[in-house]
Formats: structure tokens, sequence, C-alpha cells
């Protein structure tokens, strides 16, 4: 709340921007705790992962691996395989690469596609492009693509068509710049994929990093090192009609387009992309450095994918506070982040925990809904008996894949989650666990509960349009109360509160209609706020709406239940004929604000976050007047069916 002030640093969201509010949705998370029988790796980095059958593939840059932490250390370069129930590394899987190995796909008809920088496989001339034998790894030869220009960063396989991007100019010895589209089956190229990624920034080399294609093969996107693309306009970012001849579309955003921090060093930073699974909005998480708002450098940041024209804004954006975000991966309705941030929900600080800052060391989950964090913290953390010659903390997390058993991560270094892990890991899906939405009730007849003293409510009968005759109800658990407000199976209250930052916290207590339970904090990254100076509130749909004092506004942050993080960066909703600074106390109830005012009146007004204005103050009405046993004049106001 801007309860002590916080200047955002996020534009207040315009009538087009506000027309999306996702709905959070039921969501599994992987166990915290990475799978112990997997093996390591040395040097480099792990890049990529596919599974063919029971075998599990990894790709990179690293030069070594070993099967235990005690374990001998094998020389392997770049791509070796292993048993996903036993852990155990295939000793019958032994291609020979010279170069790194990015991109992994399990190709149709039991083949590996590999994707990488190398010249030659098994001996002979492959370039950055190849086929494998899954059981051998010896090179299918009668798979054709090549990648003759360049290395292969990044390919997705939809239906048959494998597509690639990379810092290409030729493939298959056709003109291709940065993107392609192959027959997976047989590798040869498609000629009617004439998409090409032009013009790197800074006068650097074009070069496409990162793709991905909708469930439905639609739409591909593309960020990486380019300014053009097919000569259109396409800074760093852009998306790609497949439904018929593959056509740039419509969509780009300049908050691509200026430079970070370190441009020389940060040429490009957008990292990686991703799309929901219903293919409606994609993600992508960058690096950069300083340089936000005016760019969307160390964030992530979610697009719809169905908007269209120039200047596209994210439906959300979630900074770190100058640390890089290299992976993304969109799994059972939670997005994971690997990189080598130390905080999310980070708008208002450098290099530093600002208010609001979450602590995320190196790998996180947040919400498809908002880009607030859940309670899922792992950690790129070291155990206290790490091996000798590891390293607990490195730059890079280049991959994080859902595989059929557990989320697969990359990394170069070999720590995570309080345990050694060499360059690779997995968070099983066993020992997870599903996050349930919460919200306030939907029913409209209930009950408003309004503080009439210190620990001391009137139970007021409502059936959405009317209040019946109260009742008193003493709740001494319920002191030092301002604004309140319902979810689920408890409410969310400001409490005053000594020794507090502010002077005041957000609490939570049980509540089912009866006694209001014993409150506890709602979480210790909440200290910097000021919920006492709301002046009423309601929560709905992943959002915290509010008044508070000295202020004619509507406002909202996004606020996490999975955790009870409150989000850092303070909206104005759109609304017209409410006077805001004159509210005490509110309730969302069946699509309407319920709301007191300093008149003692109760009112409501209906409302709809989608639209422009989002409350119209002409549909106001009076549910009643101020009487000498209730004054609708504080913010210890809330809904409740019970």
């Amino acid at each position: 709340m801007a309860l002590t002030t916080v200047a955002a640093v996020l534009a207040v969201p315009t009538a087009t921007s506000a027309a999306v509010v996702p709905t959070p949705a039921p969501a599994t998370v992987v166990s915290t705790n990475p799978a112990d029988p997997i093996p390591h790796a040395r040097d480099g980095e792990t890049r990529a992962f596919a599974q063919v059958g029971n075998m599990v593939y990894v790709g990179g840059s690293f030069t070594q691996i070993r099967q235990t932490a005690s374990s001998a250390w094998v020389t392997q370069r770049y791509l070796f395989a292993y048993d996903r129930s036993t852990g155990t590394i295939s000793t019958g899987f032994l291609p020979v690469l010279d170069g790194a190995v990015n991109s992994l796909m399990a190709g149709p008809g039991g083949t590996l596609i590999v994707g990488g920088a190398f010249k030659n496989v098994n001996g002979v001339s492959r370039k950055n492009l190849v086929a494998l034998d899954p059981a051998t790894g010896a090179t299918d030869a009668s798979w054709v693509g090549r990648s003759d220009g360049g290395m292969i960063r990044d390919m997705v396989l939809q239906d048959n068509w494998l597509y690639v991007a990379g810092a290409f100019n030729w493939l298959n010895g056709a003109a291709h710049s940065g993107l392609g589209r192959l027959n997976a089956t047989t590798g040869a190229i498609d000629p009617t994929f004439n998409v090409n990624a032009t013009v790197g920034r800074h006068g650097t080399g074009s070069y496409a990093w990162a793709i991905d294609v909708t469930p439905d093969g639609g739409t591909l996107v593309a960020g990486g090192n380019f300014t053009l693309v097919n000569d259109l306009p396409r800074n760093q970012m852009a998306l790609v009609d497949l439904t018929g001849t593959p056509t740039v579309l419509d969509w780009s955003s300049d908050k691509f387009v200026p430079p970070c921090a370190a441009p020389a060093t940060f040429v490009h930073y957008v990292q990686d992309v991703e799309f929901g699974a219903d293919g409606s909005w994609f993600v992508v998480g960058t690096n950069g450095g300083g340089g936000w708002p005016a760019a969307y450098c160390d964030a992530l940041v979610r697009f719809e994918t169905a908007n269209r024209g120039s200047g596209q804004l994210g439906t959300w954006v979630d900074y770190t506070g100058n640390d890089t975000i290299t992976s993304v991966e969109v799994a059972d309705n939670v997005i994971y982040l690997g990189g080598h941030f130390r905080w999310l929900n980070n708008p208002n600080a450098s290099d530093a925990a600002g208010a609001g800052a979450v602590d995320r060391l190196g790998v996180a989950a947040v919400t498809p809904a908002t880009g607030m964090p859940v309670n899922w913290n792992p950690g790129r953390r070291a155990s206290g008996s790490m091996p000798a010659g590891t390293s607990t903390w490195g730059s890079q997390v280049p991959v994080l894949w859902r595989g059929s058993d557990g989320l697969y991560f990359g990394q170069n270094s070999d720590a995570m989650g309080g345990e050694y892990h060499g360059r690779l890991g997995m968070f099983p899906l066993a020992g997870g666990r599903t996050i349930t939405p919460k919200n306030p009730p939907t029913a409209t007849t209930g009950n408003i509960y309004l503080g009439t003293g210190e620990g001391q409510l009137a139970k007021v009968p409502f059936d959405g349009a009317a209040i019946g005759t109260p009742t008193t109800v003493s709740q001494p658990n319920y002191t030092g109360a301002g604004a309140t407000w319902r979810v689920s199976d408890r409410i969310y209250w400001s409490h005053v509160v000594g020794g507090m930052p502010t002077g005041s916290r957000l609490d939570v207590s049980m509540f089912n209609g009866g006694a209001i339970g014993v409150p506890w904090e709602s979480s210790g990254y909440n200290d910097w706020s000021n919920p006492a100076a709301m002046t009423g509130a309601f929560f709905l749909n992943g959002r915290l709406y509010y008044t508070r004092t000295g202020a004619n506004a509507l406002y909202y942050r996004y606020f996490e239940t999975d955790g009870d993080y409150l989000g850092a960066t303070e909206f104005t909703l759109p609304t017209t004929g409410v006077t805001w600074s004159t509210v005490r106390g509110m309730a969302w109830v069946g699509g309407r604000i319920v709301y007191g005012g300093t008149d003692g009146t109760l009112r409501s007004v209906p409302f709809d976050p989608t639209a422009a204005p989002a409350v119209d103050g002409t549909a106001a009405v009076v549910i009643a007047p101020a009487t000498p046993e209730l004054g609708w004049s504080t913010p210890r106001t809330f809904f409740s069916v019970q």
C-alpha cells in the first residue's frame, strides 16, 4: 500500500493494458528437495535435457561426469545419458562431439536431435545439428539437417516440424538468418518458412537466442539479438503466424529497444521465452542490469499472445532488482525461472532488497496470473559439506525443463536446495503440492461485519441489497484492527503492533463466523508496508484493492495468498464518480463494491476490473444510512457468508 509511500516504478495501467486481468487457477509445484540418484558434471554448464523412453539425455559445455559425489571423474564431453529410474550413467550411449550442446529434442522415430556449436560428430562433419541413435549415440546418416553458417541455440518440436534458432546464416545450404524450420523426420529444410532475424544490436552480429511455439502450432515467439525480422522493426522480440505461410505478426514492444546498464556486455537482454499451456500468453526472462522501467531489464514479463500493434506492454512485470534471469519453464500452471537473481518482487531497489523484495536465490516459481512468487524456495544453496573443488554459486541456470517425472535444472555451479548437485539435477513431481487459489465468498447473502468498538463487531445480515437487524459480537483477538478483508476461511487485517517499522502489520486470523482466531503475521516480507494507512480494502483474484488516507483513488497491489506476499508496486485503477478519500471500509459482494463513508452511509457500486472505468459512481446506490446503532464509517468492515 503506498502505505509507506513507495513510488511505483511501473506505469499505471491504461485502459488497454488493464483489459486483461488473469484469474489465478489451481497449480502444482514440484518438490523443493532435489532427487538424489542423479549424476554430476564438471566444468562449464548444463544447457539441455531430453527424454527418450526411460533415458534422460544431458547436453552442455561440461567435459567430465561422475556417478556420485565420491566417484572418480570420467571424461565425457558435452553429451551423456542416464537411466531416470536409477540414475545410472549409460555406458552404451557414447557420442563424440567437438563442441558444446545447446539444445536437445526427442525426435520422431526414436531419434535424438542435437543442436549446438560443433563441427564434427563421431568423427564425421555434422555442423551444429545432428540426429543420433539414442541407444548408441551413433549418427543417423539419413537425417540431413545441417546448420552450415553458425551455432544452433534453441529448438522446438511441434507436430513434425523442427523449429531452430541460432547464429546461423545458412541451413542445409539454403540462406536463413537466425530462424528456420525443418522436417523433423528427415531434416529437410522447409522452403515455405522464410522468416529471417537480422541486424544485431549495437553493431554486432544478429542471432535468435530463444524460441517457443504455441501448443496448437499456430504462433512462434522468438527472442534474441536482432532489430529486424523480414525487414520489419522487431527489436529483440517477434511473433510469427504459422497457420499458413509463415508471416511476421503485427506485434512489437518498445520495452526491448533501449539499452540496459552495459550494452557492450548485455548486447541483447531477452534470455528465454515460453508459452503458457493454452498458448494465450507467453513469458520472457531477461538480464541486462539497470535500465528499468524504461526497458524490461532483469525482469520476468508476461504478454498476451493475441494482442496486436506496436508499443506492447507486459500484462505484469516482476523485477529482480538488477539480477539476471536466464531460463523460464511453464508447467502445471506454474512459471519456473532460474538465474543468478537474489530476489523477486523487487522494483524499488538496485542490487539490494527494496521494499517488497522476496528472497529467492537463483531459482523460483511464480503464478501466471500476477507474476508474484509462490511459497516454493529451494534456492541455489550449498550444503555444509560440499565436495572439494565444487562451486556454490554461478551466473547461470541455462535450462529448466519439465520432464515426465519432475523439473530438471542445469547450471554452471554445483549447489541446489542445500545439497551437492554438480551442474545438473531434478526437482521431482513426487513430494510436490497443489496450490489452490483463495478468494472471497461468491455468495451475495451473508453478513457484513462492522467494527463498533475495540474487540467488538456488529454482525449485520445482508442479502446483497438490504441489511437486517444487527447483533453485537465480542472478538477479543481483534484489537488494534484496521482495514479487514475475508479470503476463503480466514480474514486478513491491519493490526497496530508495537515494534514494527511502520507501527502496523498485516495479520491473518482464521474465521468461519464464530470467534476470530489468534492472529499471526502474514509474512515477514511485508514489514515495509503500513496497512494502518488503508481506509478500506478487499481482495479478488490475486489483487488487493484498497483506499488510503489522504488519497482520492482506488488502488491495487498484487497479493499472493500462497505465501501471503504483498506486491511491491502500487497501481491506480481507472474509476469515475466516487470520492475515494471519503471511503471507510469496503467489501466485494457478488460483483459489487459495498463501502462505507465518512458520512456513515453504506453504499454499493458495480465493479469490473477489466473495464475502463472499473467503477462508475453514477451507478452507486445507497444500502443503508447512518443510524445511532450503526455508522458505516470504519475501515473494520468485511463480508462473510457465515
